[in-house]
């Protein structure tokens, strides 16, 4: 990632074809190291290429991808609807909770 990052940062300074060199400039002012071989293999592949199409191909392959929104209501019928009547009853615990530390106090945050 850090070999794309400087690639971008070149590109956004003006630098429309950034070199391995200014790669590794950008890399070596702030002391990360430089790897020669994924330098080449990242030029390579951006070669001839337009990074603003590069970047929209990337985010259209990106919105292909699951994000994990999906795991909870597949635990929740997966356990046969106990869950929502057990969180149901934490819910009531922590509400007498509340109640119950206020009278402990002497007085309440709502009294007036």
């Amino acid at each position: 990632m850090k070999f794309i990052a400087a690639y971008l940062l070149a590109v956004l300074g003006g630098n429309t074809a950034p070199t391995a060199e200014d790669i590794k400039g950008i890399l070596g002012s702030v002391g990360a190291e430089v790897d020669d071989e994924r330098i080449q293999l990242l030029l390579s592949q951006v070669k001839d290429k337009d990074i603003t199409e590069l970047i929209a191909s990337g985010r259209e392959k990106l919105a292909s991808v699951p994000s994990g929104g999906g795991c909870a209501p597949v635990a929740v019928a997966a356990s046969g609807g106990a869950a929502p009547a057990a969180a149901e009853a934490k819910k009531e615990e922590k509400v007498e909770d509340k109640e119950e530390s206020d009278e402990e106090m002497g007085f309440s945050l709502f009294d007036e």
